[in-house]
């Protein structure tokens, strides 16, 4: 008899954090696969910290975190996206993961069901069935990653709670036009469901971007999530929050003050100097990616795998569809014969199998060697 619970022996482990165990065994390896930005932490956010680490703020704050960095979130959003919250309607979190997670926990009862516009970001589908939640996928692949309203209603029941929305993407890169946008949120009103949407590539869209979040009249039924982690290259200080009416925010603050008590302290002042002083360093980011992407897609085309030009984010899906490997071979074997790492679609879920996603945030050398090991695999298949 196993001591361990039935949620956490029926999740599954990170398929992304699986496949790069075996990168991690294996040597002179170019990698496309962890999401990360390749750029560092802008000088003037890291000053910020060293100067408060000097000086000495190193205790808790408030669990719901700092008010000055709450309000420096309300006024980028505001600026930025034209999304309006009060800094009462802001939870900072341990990065969006965690964020998710007490959304999920502080909604989700069993038996609850939640849509999932797939393929997807590998935590979302783990996190609602640990809180008992029933993952109603619906697969994109077949509408260029983008979900049809119309599918999304077909799909919703009584018991429907919640759609996730995760745009820009990870892992195909593609965004919803905003009058897609305005047909799922009113099907979202007309049956009394949630939308949980993840923008923490918003920042980092290659074109004009739009939130859903715009849209007064759904805000009582809008739970909004970004962070810091990939437009100022701060994956490792863990910072998030969550924007929501403020009731919410005090129910998902309960679970936030016993699960993780507070973010950490010099990571809530390094984001309030990047809400200060980081503007000009996105574009240039943002630059840099798009210019990096349009050269991964324009050459994963030349080579026969359709690839669609990403809308923002860090990433290519590129289509295998026709090579006699499923996702997970085809990237082993790629590993083997190429030393080129990429992620196998499947881990994404429903409509991931037959693809591999690239982060091309990775030095423009190694990535066009990268293209070109991978056009050298397929081509002695």
């Amino acid at each position: 008899m196993t001591l361990l619970s039935h949620r956490v022996n029926h999740i599954q482990p990170s398929g992304i954090r699986v496949f790069f165990d075996l990168v991690m065994s294996s040597t002179g390896i170019i990698s496309l696969g962890v999401g990360e930005p390749d750029f560092s932490t802008p000088w003037s956010i890291r000053s910020e910290a060293i100067y408060r680490l000097d000086k000495g703020y190193t205790t808790y704050t408030s669990n719901v975190g700092l008010m000055e960095l709450r309000d420096a979130i309300c006024s980028h959003l505001a600026t930025k996206f034209s999304i309006n919250y009060t800094p009462k309607e802001v939870l900072i979190t341990n990065g969006v993961s965690e964020g998710l997670d007490i959304v999920f926990r502080s909604f989700i009862n069993p038996g609850d069901e939640v849509i999932l516009p797939e393929p997807a970001y590998v935590c979302y589908r783990p996190l609602i069935e640990l809180c008992d939640g029933a993952v109603v996928s619906l697969d994109t692949s077949s509408t260029n990653f983008i979900p049809d309203p119309d599918a999304i209603e077909a799909l919703i029941t009584p018991k429907t709670k919640a759609i996730v929305l995760c745009y820009p993407n990870n892992p195909t890169g593609q965004s919803i036009p905003f009058d897609v946008l305005q047909r799922v949120a009113k099907l979202a009103l007309r049956h009394g469901c949630l939308i949980i949407t993840d923008e923490i590539y918003a920042d980092l869209a290659f074109g004009d971007f739009t939130s859903i979040a715009t849209i007064p009249d759904l805000k009582s039924q809008l739970i909004y999530l970004n962070g810091f982690s990939k437009a100022y290259s701060m994956t490792g200080w863990r910072i998030g929050y969550v924007c929501a009416p403020s009731e919410y925010i005090e129910s998902m603050n309960k679970i936030h003050q016993y699960s993780a008590l507070c973010a950490p302290t010099i990571s809530q002042y390094a984001a309030i100097e990047a809400c200060k002083s980081s503007k000009d360093d996105i574009p240039k980011m943002v630059k840099s990616y798009e210019e990096r992407a349009r050269y991964f897609s324009t050459f994963m085309n030349g080579i026969g795998l359709e690839t669609i030009m990403p809308s923002g984010g860090l990433y290519c899906f590129t289509s295998i569809n026709h090579l006699p490997f499923d996702s997970l071979t085809f990237a082993e074997q790629l590993l083997n014969n190429a030393k080129v790492a990429v992620v196998p679609g499947n881990v994404f879920g429903c409509g991931g199998e037959g693809y591999f996603r690239s982060c091309i945030a990775t030095d423009f050398n190694d990535l066009k060697k990268a293209a070109l090991g991978i056009q050298q695999f397929v081509d002695s298949l």
